[in-house]
């Protein structure tokens, strides 16, 4: 009879031993199953933490020797840009307006004559005008070409001789075709590019 006892006391202790090794079993592998199924959390930086992390991309983007690049040789102004100095360094903005064209600046005037003028004292003056910009053997010149007032081509007579004579030349002193510091000045439809010497 004590035998059977002692038995069965075996019995249930190797059974609870059983029960808890299972346990322990399903604990771990629930534990390793919810730590790969785990939620991801954004980290947020501590505002000390985001200085130290910018100083340290920042030195990395930092070369270790600085460079020095030389500035561009070319100055492209458009005709909008060109129209938007008129505009903001005199005051002929909403008078003066100029389209590029190829080899070409075309300027129109819109504005009203003086009323104490005799005639045409007080009415609205229309005028354009056409200057070539590429002389020969591709130099700057600025060549009147024509001036229209009111639909007519006017005569060179009445502008003293002025269509065909390099204006760059005669009005602003310069030598042979050539700008001091210039390269290259050329127009093309809706730009201005004007290239610098070395």
């Amino acid at each position: 009879m004590i035998e059977e006892s002692t038995k069965a006391t075996r019995k249930g202790s190797c059974l609870l031993k059983g029960l808890a090794g299972l346990l322990l079993v399903a604990l771990v592998l629930g534990a390793f199953w919810w730590w790969h199924n785990r939620p991801i959390q954004p980290v947020v930086l501590t505002p000390q933490e985001k200085e130290v992390v910018a100083e340290k991309m920042e030195s990395i983007q930092k070369p270790a020797e600085p460079t020095y690049e030389k500035g561009r040789k070319e100055i492209i102004l458009t005709e909008r840009e060109l129209n938007g100095l008129l505009n903001e360094n005199t005051s002929l903005g909403e008078t003066l307006s100029f389209e590029l064209a190829t080899d070409a600046v075309h300027a129109r005037v819109e504005t009203d004559l003086d009323p104490d003028l005799p005639v045409v004292g007080g009415k609205p003056l229309k005028a354009r005008a056409r200057f070539l910009v590429k002389g020969v053997s591709g130099k700057p010149a600025f060549v009147l070409d024509d001036l229209t007032v009111w639909g007519v081509s006017l005569p060179n007579d009445w502008l003293g001789g002025m269509k065909g004579h390099d204006l760059l030349g005669e009005v602003l002193g310069v030598q042979d075709g050539h700008i001091s510091g210039v390269e290259e000045f050329k127009v093309e439809p809706g730009r201005m590019v004007i290239r610098l010497k070395e």
